[in-house]
């Protein structure tokens, strides 16, 4: 029987209504000119108070962070350009592996490229989804390792080489977080391998409990960055 349920969807929802959210916060903020590639970016306040990730909430105690960052974006064009690859992607891993391994492996990727750009990065803060993105590439090159064939080959293919050109951008452009492009796809990479695929192992019981538990935790953090938005703290 198909899989009905999908998460990208819920994902995507979620980060738009937060990056409304953000610049609803201070709207003259959002319209201050600051380039194009920055058009319409939420100030720095309002993300810090919806979660944005980084060394400095993290040494203040916002454990949440690293989860919630990946929820929230800098600017329209980059919004615009991560949802855009998650709608390419994720239907695709939710196809492959499952919906409730899908969810497993996007969370983590992300939390692992964001507590990577927060531990090792030089940027004290950090928003985006892109780390879990690179996860998504990381996911699909392991099955096309593992699955091979002619469809297995060309997913390998097509994803490394994608992976490649968006880590090589991210070198050649300021401003972009390539640590956290790496803590995603070592992150996407590990949760693939230790969850395997549907054409191996179809989705079991471990694996729904494994997204229940995972979807608790991001309620938990979206709970405890509502609990910091109301409590006034700086």
């Amino acid at each position: 029987m198909r899989e009905q349920i999908s998460f990208v969807d819920a994902i995507l929802v979620a980060c738009v209504a937060l990056y409304a959210l953000a610049l609803g916060l201070d709207l003259p903020a959002a319209f201050q000119p600051s380039g194009m590639l920055n058009f319409l970016s939420p100030s720095s306040e309002s993300l810090y108070k919806l979660g944005m990730g980084g060394l400095i909430p993290l040494l203040n105690g916002q454990w949440w962070t690293p989860l919630t960052a990946t929820y929230l974006h800098a600017s329209v064009f980059h919004i615009l350009f991560n949802m855009l690859w998650l709608r390419q992607l994720g239907p695709l891993v939710e196809n492959l592996f499952g919906p409730s391994r899908f969810i497993m492996i996007y969370t983590a990727a992300g939390i692992c490229g964001s507590l990577l750009s927060a531990l090792v990065g030089r940027t004290p803060f950090f928003v985006g989804a892109s780390g879990a993105i690179f996860g998504l590439f990381a996911a699909l090159i392991y099955y096309g390792i593992r699955r091979g064939g002619t469809f297995g080959s060309a997913i390998f293919r097509q994803m490394l080489v994608w992976s490649v050109i968006g880590l090589v951008l991210g070198f050649t452009r300021s401003g972009v977080d390539n640590l956290g492009h790496i803590g995603g796809l070592l992150g996407g990479a590990v949760m693939a391998a230790i969850l395997g695929f549907q054409e191996r192992k179809r989705q079991q019981l471990v694996h729904h409990l494994g997204a229940l538990v995972t979807l608790a935790g991001i309620g938990v953090c979206f709970v405890m960055m509502v609990v910091f938005f109301f409590s006034g703290t700086r």
